[in-house]
């Protein structure tokens, strides 16, 4: 059931028991209904202890107010951690919580960890893309390049250029409306080598050999600034994994928990 958390600042879900002992966050244009088959209630072994919320700009979470990078969309999730992670007891009593974070959440995970490592006892990373720097960057074709130039100057119209950028942009940024479509601009922009390097906690990263957004070549890279990362391949399955790899990305829940229980 869809429900509202963070003081009704985001919606989602909240799966097994309180305090939930997991934090899941979906990719772009996802939901968090993805985790539904790997960890709520349509998963094989029945719900883990989770709040699984739609990120600001999808599903029923309205949109940011500004065009917000990963840090701050970590930084509005800081109040789910008075019910993930946290005990009934007390404030200060508090038990390793693990994020899950695929593709776009994976981003906004890894911004949780590198900034509050207090709050994130373990990580989950699967297809998250531009973790490292991965060849050359590909620039915009001629003719948008050469549109982009004129109006600039100009000498064509607002209407024309967008027109250019639904053609020539990808699928994500010509379905991204408004605010959205300036989130997509400013993490197309971040790379994370340095977060990495400051992870402190056990880290699985589960990736998919046909990865396409996020090629398994960046993964290794990743894991090798990571240390005592674990890199698991699901086999060709594909961008999605929460739900093309369920079984596999609940596998590295489990081990993720218990390393940081442990």
């Amino acid at each position: 059931m869809l429900r509202s958390l963070a003081g009704a600042s985001l919606f989602g879900e909240h799966w097994g028991q309180t305090p939930a002992r997991l934090l899941a966050l979906h990719g772009w244009a996802r939901t968090h209904a993805d985790f539904a088959l790997s960890l709520g209630p349509a998963a094989p072994g029945g719900p883990l202890d989770v709040v699984a919320p739609d990120l600001p700009g999808f599903g029923a979470t309205p949109a940011p107010p500004a065009p917000w990078g990963s840090e701050e969309y970590a930084a509005a999730l800081l109040p789910l951690f008075e019910v993930v992670g946290a005990d009934a007891s007390g404030p200060d009593v508090r038990a390793p919580a693990v994020v899950v974070g695929h593709s776009f959440g994976g981003r906004v995970a890894l911004a949780l960890a590198a900034h509050h490592p207090e709050l994130v006892g373990g990580l989950v990373l699967t297809g998250v893309p531009q973790l490292v720097a991965h060849g050359p960057r590909r620039r915009p074709p001629a003719p948008f390049l050469a549109l982009r130039a004129l109006r600039r100057a100009h000498l064509v119209g607002e209407r024309r250029l967008e027109e250019a950028r639904r053609r020539y942009g990808s699928s994500d940024y010509r379905n991204a409306q408004g605010v959205m479509r300036g989130v997509l601009v400013r993490v197309l922009s971040e790379h994370y080598e340095t977060l990495l390097a400051r992870l402190r906690c056990p880290v699985e990263l589960l990736w998919a050999e046909d990865d396409t957004a996020a090629p398994l070549s960046m993964a290794r890279a990743a894991a090798a600034l990571v240390p005592g990362a674990t890199l698991t391949t699901c086999g060709p399955v594909g961008h999605v994994t929460p739900l093309t790899a369920p079984d596999a990305l609940r596998s590295a829940v489990a081990r993720a928990l218990a390393a940081a229980a442990g």
